[in-house]
């Protein structure tokens, strides 16, 4: 009896830990990421005009590199944040949670392969000699480029994001100890990225409904991924008992 409980002991304290990991891993990528997204990247675009975008973060430069630091920090919260629930589901299904870290890792690597186009702009603005080879529109025209393809290529790579959520949904409602509304709510939310992300690709007119999009995503996003954070939190850390 004794032998069997040491046994398991660790595998529930592992658990236990990684929920801690994941929940507060989660919260601080949640607010890092609304600050460099919403709070310096989209306040400074104005749609159409690229010298006014050109001119928002020139005269905001120290603000959008904070940015981009709090992106490179989001990176490497989501690879330990991959990890951490890697090995809470891991009892659950092995293999199954394997795939869902791989699917939440590809989605990174997508991403990340577009986000050094926000690291190209302040060099674009910087004013550099070389860089006088260049009309200014051009170079503000390449900086409205950059984000425009940092943007593109965010939305593929939330179509890999959203199959992670889908799976950690289908997980969720197998495990047995977890609420399955949880679960649902996930698989929802991963239908709202779906939709949004093959909107952009197959709708020509994707602008006209962006708004009514992008709500879908947050609504549906935010009441699915923020029950299963504040479980992770309130019931996952308490899995050894």
């Amino acid at each position: 009896m004794t032998n069997r409980n040491a046994g398991t002991l660790p595998m529930k304290n592992e658990r236990a830990t990684s929920a801690r990991i994941a929940g507060f891993g989660l919260i601080l990528m949640v607010i890092l990421a609304i600050f460099s997204k919403f709070f310096v990247l989209d306040s400074f675009i104005i749609a159409g005009d690229a010298a006014a975008t050109a001119k928002n973060i020139m005269d905001n430069e120290l603000l959008f590199r904070f940015g981009i630091v709090s992106f490179i920090l989001v990176i490497i919260l989501d690879v330990i944040v991959s990890w951490a629930l890697y090995i809470f589901f891991k009892p659950v299904n092995k293999n199954l949670s394997l795939l869902t870290a791989w699917f939440r890792l590809v989605f990174l690597t997508i991403w990340v392969s577009v986000f050094y186009q926000l690291l190209n702009i302040p060099q674009l603005l910087s004013g550099a000699e070389y860089l006088k080879a260049f009309e200014t529109d051009q170079l503000h025209a390449q900086v409205m480029m950059a984000i425009d393809a940092f943007s593109v290529g965010w939305k593929v790579s939330l179509i890999f994001f959203g199959m992670h959520i889908l799976l950690l949904g289908y997980m969720v409602i197998k495990s047995g100890s977890m609420s399955k509304i949880i679960g649902v709510l996930l698989i929802i939310a991963s239908a709202g990225y779906f939709l949004d992300s093959f909107a952009q690709f197959l709708l020509p007119n994707y602008m006209d409904y962006e708004t009514m999009f992008l709500a879908i995503v947050a609504i549906t996003g935010i009441i699915g991924e923020t029950s299963f954070l504040v479980w992770l939190l309130i019931k996952g850390v308490k899995v050894d008992k």
